[in-house]
């Protein structure tokens, strides 16, 4: 059933783009809207990977941030390609304990689990994405609704699939949560790819961070 509503998705994205275009009657404001949205997720998720995760591994684990980037290109473009933390888990897992070290018995728990419920990169796509669309539908979010929205992208960035665009379905809910329309995801599915990919680059740094860290406290 899966791949029936796989393979006819991008007839129905090409069929809400048409929409949106027609109803914007040459506007280019909302195009220039989407680019700026893109950016920002990208900015969003390349702070992720080289402040975030490095400020934990310098201070919380045994591992050189040299050599942990040194290790996660590989992983990291496998990630990019398939956009699925779940299929680029055997690598992890071959790169974590090869090159960075890190137990068996650690990493065979660790990063299994991680692939399910650490996606700080769906995270961050999620929160960006539902203000963008309620600034679009001019929906008002006041401060109740912010913090509903970070509490529920943080909550169902742990229950996401692990497979390409399984968060569209999460970002759904999370829409409804704060009071807007989830026909507006019709506005970001259009560009929503390429930012699936560099997403899933983020959650598997992240989930080798985490098995970094846990084996720098087993150690102790």
């Amino acid at each position: 059933l899966v791949d029936i509503i796989m393979r006819f998705a991008p007839i129905g994205v090409l069929a809400l783009m048409s929409g949106l275009i027609a109803d914007a009657s040459g506007d280019l404001s909302l195009l220039n809207a989407l680019g700026i949205y893109a950016l920002t997720v990208i900015l969003g998720l390349l702070i992720l990977i080289f402040i975030f995760y490095p400020t934990l591994i310098h201070f919380f684990t045994r591992v050189t941030v040299k050599k942990f980037f040194t290790a996660m290109p590989s992983v990291q473009l496998l990630a990019f390609s398939t956009s699925s933390s779940a299929a680029t888990l055997p690598l992890t897992m071959e790169k974590v304990e090869n090159e960075l070290k890190i137990p068996n018995e650690i990493a065979s728990f660790v990063l299994p689990v991680g692939v399910t419920i650490n996606m700080d990169g769906t995270s961050c796509y999620q929160a960006i994405a539902a203000i963008f669309i309620a600034q679009v539908m001019g929906v008002d979010l006041g401060w109740a609704e912010i913090m509903t929205l970070i509490a529920t992208t943080t909550i169902s960035s742990i229950g996401t699939p692990a497979i390409p665009g399984g968060s569209v379905v999460i970002l759904m809910m999370v829409l409804s949560s704060i009071g807007v329309p989830p026909e507006g995801m019709a506005l970001i599915l259009g560009i929503d790819r390429p930012l699936d990919m560099m997403r899933t680059v983020v959650n598997v740094t992240g989930d080798a961070t985490v098995a970094s860290i846990i084996a720098a406290g087993e150690s102790d």
